[in-house]
């Protein structure tokens, strides 16, 4: 008589892409904070310079296309016109809003690159956006949805380490 258990099959393991993906959404998951965040803020901060260096003269700052030219800069000539004529905000004239917008599309990126006031500086960028999405591009929702999500990220989990932010707070525990 065969008193021995029927053995019990063990299921094949999964597949190898099913495995190889698991395995790599494993490792992602155990990524810390810091990259993302330096990520995001050198990410958001070339996409808001870029649209102020597009408002301004005498001065040009582009790492990725190697343009340098120093010097003192001032509002292009037809910036307040593309606040009246095409943005048309409400409330604020464009002879306000025009210096306004420009001055934030080159300071904030600036804060956030080096990551001082980091979540202030998001947040004022994430206003900025929403006001382009809802007063000026309300069709751009794709595009102002991935920077809505990078800057509410930042302002959420802060610079991370690689920022002054960081260096500050160490200062003063």
């Amino acid at each position: 008589m065969n008193t021995a258990m029927p053995s019990i099959a063990t299921p094949d393991p999964a597949p190898t892409p099913v495995r190889l993906a698991q395995s790599a959404i494993d490792r992602l998951g155990r990524l810390p904070d810091w990259p993302l965040a330096l990520l995001g803020r050198f990410a958001i901060a070339g996409i808001f310079w870029k649209s102020g260096q597009t408002k301004i003269e005498g001065l040009a700052i582009d790492i990725v296309s190697g343009e340098f030219k120093f010097g003192l800069p001032r509002l292009s000539d037809s910036v307040v016109g593309l606040f009246r004529d095409e943005y048309k905000l409400p409330l604020v004239p464009p002879e306000i809003a025009a210096p306004m917008a420009t001055m934030a599309e080159h300071v904030f990126p600036l804060l956030l690159l080096i990551g001082l006031a980091t979540r202030v500086s998001a947040l004022a960028l994430l206003v900025m956006t929403a006001t382009i999405q809802f007063l000026v591009y309300p069709d751009a929702w794709p595009t102002h949805g991935v920077w809505a999500t990078v800057l509410i990220y930042i302002v959420a989990r802060g610079p991370g380490c690689v920022s002054v932010d960081h260096v500050i707070a160490m200062c003063f525990r």
